[in-house]
């Protein structure tokens, strides 16, 4: 057969069956990286608790071990934190994807009423697909972290810190304004550094109702 009798892709009708075959492989394409991604969540959500768990034992454990160990806790929280905030925005990608196609595809097939609730949704899949960006900013995925997960964990290391600094400080009978003191650091650099974060903390989850997104719910807190 020549060349100019070999139908083109595009000059070809798209019948139904291989429609649905083609999106049923997409769905499940999808499906897999949105688990995939959710399982990194869970490993820096996994990774924090052992960390706050393993930090705050050995701290409060003997009267001699530095409560720096917490405040190291607390910035390696930190970072697990950040780092989770940028997978979810990854998961955020596939997760709305996968509930565009349910709503629309499955949802109406297994109701028997092929009239889909969003009309042109095949449109905005298509789109995503040919510029794909990321629907959070950066500040809505770090409140929804620290909203569903995080904010204990700091809260404990926080209160594991104070509990330290009353209970075992370095010097017997020094007052409490000079016992979160390392080195030769003044005593209130450290302190100002822990307020400094947790006034972030606060100031990145509030207020609360700026998490939520559509009627889908892929951003609850």
């Amino acid at each position: 057969m020549s060349d100019d009798k070999i139908p083109s892709l595009e000059d070809t009708p798209l019948t139904r069956p291989e429609y649905i075959a083609a999106l049923v492989h997409f769905y499940r394409g999808e499906v897999y990286r949105a688990t995939q991604w959710r399982l990194r969540l869970d490993t820096t959500t996994n990774w924090s608790i052992l960390a706050v768990i393993g930090l705050a034992t050995f701290t409060l454990g003997e009267p001699a071990h530095s409560h720096a160990a917490v405040l190291i806790g607390i910035a390696m929280v930190h970072a697990f934190w950040v780092i989770e905030a940028r997978r979810f925005r990854f998961f955020d990608v596939w997760q709305t994807r996968v509930r565009l196609i349910e709503k629309n595809f499955y949802g109406p097939i297994l109701r028997r009423d092929l009239l889909s609730p969003l009309q042109h949704w095949g449109d905005h899949i298509a789109q995503d697909l040919l510029q794909p960006q990321f629907r959070l900013t950066r500040r809505q995925a770090l409140r929804s972290r620290l909203r569903r997960n995080y904010w204990p964990l700091f809260a404990i290391l926080l209160i594991s810190w104070l509990v330290k600094l009353a209970l075992h400080p370095e010097r017997a009978g020094d007052p409490w304004w000079i016992r979160p003191t390392i080195g030769g650091l003044p005593p209130w650099l450290l302190p100002a550094l822990v307020a400094a974060e947790y006034t972030y903390l606060v100031a990145v989850a509030w207020p609360p109702w700026l998490s939520r997104r559509d009627d889908d719910g892929l951003l609850a807190d």
